[in-house]
């Protein structure tokens, strides 16, 4: 999957927003909390971080080019780091996945008025 289209995708999810940090990474967020970091590579996605349940790490971590993700809550985080890992709609589902269980954390009180928006 391309940048562009990594980066298209996760900026269509409600309330996300984006900034540069931690050198040369994107990370996405919604209020504030991030579901998602492309690490770059020049103007090339090298590898996807994304949130994850402790079940789905397990399974996940099973598929070569997946591992924990560095300086990440252990077993909650994966690293994509071969893109070819998994099919594009499959880590599209993935990174919805991440925003729905990030947004599920937020504030009863955030969750409502980003609903009402």
């Amino acid at each position: 999957m391309r940048l562009a289209d990594l980066r298209a995708f996760a900026l269509g999810l409600p309330h996300t927003t984006y900034v540069k940090q931690w050198g040369e990474c994107l990370v996405f967020k919604v209020a504030g909390k991030m579901f998602l970091i492309i690490a770059l590579d020049a103007d090339l996605a090298d590898a996807v971080v994304f949130k994850c349940t402790p079940d789905e790490f397990d399974d996940l971590t099973e598929i070569d080019g997946i591992t924990q993700a560095p300086y990440c809550a252990k077993r909650m985080w994966v690293r994509v780091g071969d893109l070819a890992a998994l099919p594009s709609a499959e880590l599209k589902r993935r990174i919805q996945h991440s925003y729905d269980l990030v947004f599920a954390g937020l504030p009863k009180k955030t969750q409502s008025a980003f609903r009402a928006a």
